[in-house]
């Protein structure tokens, strides 16, 4: 039997998966914070609660925008779109920025949530989501945001669909957008994990066993990471894939400032970035036409 190209195939998508489950039982938001919200953001705790969960995301959103260049008042007439929104930590701080937000994941059962969180604890009036089924496409119009961000998301996609969904992010882009995307590089400790990795999704794949593995944090965190990219192989791929009529350009790489980044890519600028992961960078661009 041949699989079809969506993202339920793909192993590294299986914790979420559980976790989309866990969000469609009758249970608070609360109680699927407890449960799930791990999965997001590392945040664990009997005790923990939605507006708790949201406050890191809070937090997060204003120290990224703010390194990024964006005030409060530089967002209010922006329309933005957040690839890998789960169930709304960040999500909730960009509606209430923002002039509109579009919230996009593979999983439509967060995406429910998504506008649960949004309900609560942002401006719901101002969100839109959007279910990437196939994990690498956006069904969006060309030019229709003013900013794309993706955050501890691309990563977790097979390296093409991260690839792809760069490209979909400048071609959705409106001329003189925003890309501010995150994603995940080498380093020493991956000569161990990433053979792990593989063998964790390898498990995931077993009935009872894969599923079960699967809740557990420690199996989601060795297994979930299903690629690497530098720089230059994100760049590389934009020059031979840029949509047609647009171009990137004041292209910054941002990394952690504990470690050295070298990119050979002409016409790029490399920054350090407090309170960055070693293994993270980051890519900011503008969208230009041609």
């Amino acid at each position: 039997m041949t699989h079809d190209n969506s993202p339920k195939w793909r192993a590294q998508f299986t914790p979420w998966k559980s976790a989309g489950n866990r969000t469609e039982t009758g249970v608070t938001a609360d109680e699927v914070v407890r449960q799930t919200g791990w999965v997001f953001n590392n945040e664990t705790g009997s005790d923990l609660t939605l507006a708790e969960f949201v406050r890191t995301g809070d937090e997060e959103v204003r120290r990224y925008m703010n390194q990024f260049g964006f005030s409060s008042d530089t967002l209010t007439n922006k329309t933005l779109l957040e690839i890998g929104s789960g169930i709304g930590r960040m999500t909730a701080a960009f509606t209430k920025q923002c002039f509109a937000v579009i919230a996009a994941d593979v999983d439509a059962a967060f995406l429910e949530r998504c506008h649960e969180t949004v309900g609560k604890h942002g401006d719901v009036a101002k969100l839109r989501t959007m279910h990437v089924a196939d994990g690498r496409t956006l069904n969006l119009p060309e030019g229709c945001v003013d900013i794309v961000f993706s955050y501890i998301t691309l990563q977790h996609c097979e390296k093409n669909d991260a690839l792809s969904l760069t490209t979909e992010a400048i071609r959705v882009a409106r001329t003189g957008g925003t890309l501010l995307l995150n994603y995940r590089t080498w380093v020493r400790a991956d000569a161990a994990l990433l053979p792990l990795g593989i063998a964790m999704r390898r498990l995931w794949r077993i009935p009872i066993l894969g599923k079960r593995l699967a809740v557990t944090r420690w199996s989601t965190r060795l297994g979930w990471q299903a690629n690497r990219l530098s720089p230059d192989q994100v760049l590389a791929h934009l020059s031979a894939n840029s949509p047609k009529g647009k171009r990137l350009a004041n292209i910054v790489v941002h990394h952690s400032a504990k470690t050295t980044r070298k990119v050979n890519t002409q016409d790029v600028t490399v920054k350090p970035m407090k309170r960055v992961n070693k293994s993270h960078w980051w890519l900011t661009a503008t969208v230009e036409g041609i």
